[in-house]
């Protein structure tokens, strides 16, 4: 056998992979379908809501600090470690409530964060004169996997975030992303619900998981090049294998 002819297979291997992993404008192209100039009205009105196992902080104050000290919880002076008193957070327990200093049990599942400010400053009117309360959830976080540069959980600093953001914070989507058909899984209270958003229309924009809720998992998988590359990876790596081993042998053999 001729070295052109020994490199011949092995050159259309490697053309055949370059090809293979290679994807397309449509495949890898946001918002494909917006206009120049285009003005596009979001219709979203989205509001966060409370869960079972949110981490809320609730901080209540009066213009007399002594009156709305009650209403605040706060660690002893053993657990703060001598120092000054920290407050403590809320704790969503399964019933959707937390245990409010004086107030009692206060469910809020489900409330956003206005309503339950609302809620618990209705409350205190029986107590305090015009009560500030500034409620914040602790525990904000989306999670990013698959096809993205780097997968991960990432603490949300805000009160919201969008699923481009997010996107961005997994340093964008790998070439090998599939940017039409992203999956999102949103768990409330134990029922999970799948929504799959395709991004490289601009309708994305007004899709029910373009604003995501605390726990969200975005889940990007890996397009049709990637699929046909990997494949193709493991029939190289066999083909260079056998070849190998023919190599060797047919030199064994002229050799002895």
């Amino acid at each position: 056998m001729t070295i052109k002819n020994f490199l011949a297979p092995i050159l259309l291997v490697a053309v055949v992979l370059f090809f293979g992993s290679c994807g397309s404008k449509k495949d890898v192209v946001y918002f494909q379908n917006a206009s120049d100039y285009e003005t596009i009205v979001s219709d979203n009105s989205h509001t966060n809501k409370f869960k079972i196992d949110d981490v809320v902080s609730i901080n209540v104050s009066t213009l007399n600090p002594e009156a709305s000290l009650p209403f605040n919880l706060f660690k002893g002076r053993e657990e703060s470690g001598g120092g000054l008193p920290q407050q403590l957070d809320y704790i969503i327990d399964k019933n959707g409530e937390i245990d409010f200093p004086v107030l009692g049990s206060i469910k809020i599942v489900g409330l956003s964060p206005e309503e339950t400010k609302e809620l618990i400053k209705d409350k205190l009117s029986l107590y305090l004169k015009n009560p500030i309360v500034n409620i914040r959830l602790q525990n904000f976080s989306v999670t990013v996997l698959g096809e993205v540069n780097r997968p991960g959980t990432y603490p949300v600093a805000g009160e919201q975030i969008t699923i481009l953001e997010a996107l961005g914070l997994a340093n964008d989507l790998t070439i090998k992303g599939m940017r039409d058909n992203v999956l999102v899984i949103r768990d409330f209270n134990g029922t999970k619900v799948y929504t799959r958003v395709d991004l490289t229309k601009k309708e994305a924009l007004n899709s029910p998981v373009y604003y995501l809720t605390q726990n969200d998992v975005v889940y990007v998988e890996p397009n049709k090049s990637a699929v046909t590359s990997s494949a193709l990876d493991n029939r190289a790596s066999i083909a260079v294998s056998i070849a190998s081993l023919l190599i060797t042998s047919t030199v064994l053999i002229l050799t002895r």
